[in-house]
């Protein structure tokens, strides 16, 4: 059990869409959970950052890039049960939406691939619901 496992309260979350062009930014997890799948990039707010400075960091140590001004995209609220309905995970997560600046998508310390993909072809992905809604909420707000 680690200590996201059965918490006494929610963990932050944050989330990041990176646009260039037509493309969006995936990242491939490289740990679990879901080791392997494919998802937006982000990860935990730590003690002491604002979620734009978690938003930026995240974007930084996992694929290297600098994106423009952030703007405040959606929430997605993860609450998995067990058997025996007990909350074993809670998370909720802030996502962000914003323009590329500079660099070249790298896997950094969390996943095992980053991408630039056709926002008008996921599906090879296999996306979860919540990440096309929250891709289509970015492409309205920053392009």
């Amino acid at each position: 059990m680690t200590d996201r496992e059965y918490p006494d309260r929610p963990f932050v979350g944050i989330g990041i869409v990176v646009i260039k062009g037509d493309q969006v930014l995936l990242c491939q997890r490289g740990k679990p959970p879901n080791i392997g799948s494919w998802t937006l990039p982000g990860g935990a707010q730590e003690l002491g950052e604002t979620a734009e400075q978690a938003a930026r960091r995240e974007l930084h140590e996992e694929c290297g890039l600098e994106v423009g001004p952030l703007h405040f995209c959606a929430h997605v609220d993860i609450i998995r049960r067990d058997d025996t309905g007990r909350i074993r995970f809670h998370y909720t997560i802030l996502d962000f939406a914003a323009q590329w600046v500079s660099g070249e998508p790298f896997a950094g310390s969390d996943v095992s691939s980053a991408v630039w993909a056709p926002m008008d072809d996921l599906e090879p992905y296999g996306l979860w619901s919540e990440a096309h809604r929250i891709i289509g909420i970015a492409r309205r707000l920053v392009q």
